[in-house]
């Protein structure tokens, strides 16, 4: 019996880079695989640097939200090789705790490039509602159902994240962008380089 390969995403269960893995693997034959939640492009990074995992997928760009620079600083300290790169269609979605509506809310929490991919919308439904970056976005619906977050906060994130954390939803398809396209690599471990 074949060992599982262990793939590492930058997001919790649910986030868009556990929907980028499963997208990838789904498209190229790859059935028996383990996801490894490491949150952060740099942990996923270290991982695939360490061992500990055999593949890496991150997100590098975003068609509104621009480049993710937390996987550019990353990638400035790690080698690499680029296995492959494609892209999967972001839907943002905002959520709160079950019993809050939209009118309660004081803080909208997310993934720096979540907030940045709904700015207008947030600008225009939200002006007075102060946003707060956060690790994930899953991370963010995760941390919100555990009471880890304050009551009166929403948080943008995949659609399954409602579900997975029992949260509610209270709009879906926020994002400022219709299409609105994220960039994915695909990362093994480097070969040795001799220079």
């Amino acid at each position: 019996m074949s060992e599982k390969i262990k793939i590492g995403v930058s997001g919790n269960i649910g986030s868009f880079s556990e929907e980028a893995a499963n997208y990838y693997c789904a498209k190229n034959g790859v059935a028996d695989y383990a996801l490894d939640y490491l949150i952060g492009v740099e942990n996923v990074l270290a991982g695939l640097n360490d061992g500990a995992i055999e593949k890496a997928i991150f997100p590098i760009e975003n068609s509104n939200g621009g480049i993710v620079l937390e996987a550019v600083y990353a990638m400035a300290k790690y080698n690499f090789e680029i296995e492959k790169i494609f892209e999967i269609d972001i839907k943002m979605n905002l959520m709160a705790k079950r019993g809050v509506k939209g009118e309660s809310v004081k803080k909208i929490i997310s993934h720096q490039q979540a907030l940045r991919q709904c700015r207008m919308y947030l600008k225009r439904i939200y002006p007075d509602v102060e946003l707060e970056e956060y690790s994930d976005t899953a991370s963010a619906a995760k941390d919100l159902s555990e009471g880890i977050l304050s009551e009166d906060s929403a948080v943008i994130a995949p659609k399954i994240c409602a579900k997975l954390y029992n949260l509610e939803l209270l709009e879906e398809g926020i994002q400022d962008l219709k299409f609105n396209f994220t960039t994915f690599i695909v990362a093994t471990k480097a070969k040795n380089v001799n220079y």
